[in-house]
C-alpha cells in the first residue's frame, strides 16, 4: 500500500517503512506525527484519487532528526563588467520514518 502526501509545498510517494527527507517540520525528534493532507491511495491495481484529498486518509510518520542538505553554491557573472557574486545556500530538512497508512 502507497500514498501521495503534501508536505512543505512538495508531493511525495510513501509506503509503510519508508524513511523520506521533506522540508523541515517544527516537531520534536522522536514525536510521532500525522499527514492529513493525502493526494491519493493505492494498493495493488486499485487506486482512489481525491478532489483534492482522499477523505478519512491519513499518514503516521515519526520524526528521525532534523537536518541541513547539501550546499547549493550560487555564481553570478556579468561578462567584460568586472562583476562576480558567490552565494551559498543550505536548505533546512526533516527525516520521517513512515509507520501506516490508513484510508
Amino acid at each position: 500500500m502507497y500514498a501521495v502526501i503534501k508536505t512543505g509545498g512538495k508531493q511525495y510517494r510513501v509506503a509503510a517503512g519508508e524513511k523520506i527527507k521533506v522540508e523541515q517540520i517544527a516537531a520534536d525528534v522522536g514525536q510521532e506525527i500525522v499527514i492529513d493532507q493525502v493526494l491519493a491511495v493505492g494498493n495493488g491495481a486499485e487506486l482512489k484519487v481525491g478532489t483534492p484529498l482522499v477523505s478519512g486518509a491519513t499518514v503516521k510518520a515519526t520524526v528521525v532528526s532534523h537536518g541541513r542538505g547539501e550546499k547549493v553554491r550560487i555564481f553570478k557573472m556579468r561578462r567584460r563588467k568586472h562583476y562576480q557574486k558567490r552565494q551559498g545556500h543550505r536548505q533546512n530538512f526533516t527525516e520521517l520514518q513512515i509507520a501506516a497508512i490508513s484510508a
